[in-house]
């Protein structure tokens, strides 16, 4: 089974067509419940082989409710995701 790891924020891109779906409403939720419960379910990142960075693969709005709360790192699935 796969372990989440910690992964850099700044370290991570959103590719354009994410970006386009995110849901204020949808990341103040989040923000409040992994406050109270913590992140129950780590997102998803693929190695960018180009760049010493990871591309999301799923998660966005955890990946924002993360942000908003401040923090630096989020725990990411590093999968190995076709490029699109």
């Amino acid at each position: 089974m796969m372990k989440p790891i910690p992964v850099k924020l700044d370290d991570i891109y959103v590719p354009a067509k994410h970006r386009a779906t995110l849901e204020p409403e949808k990341v103040e939720a989040l923000a409040e419940s992994i406050l109270e419960e913590g992140l129950q379910n780590p997102i998803q990142v693929r190695k960018d082989p180009g760049n010493k960075r990871y591309v999301l693969v799923t998660g966005l709005h955890r990946l924002e409710a993360a942000r908003a709360l401040g923090e630096d790192t989020v725990d990411a699935l590093v999968v190995a995701a076709r490029q699109h």
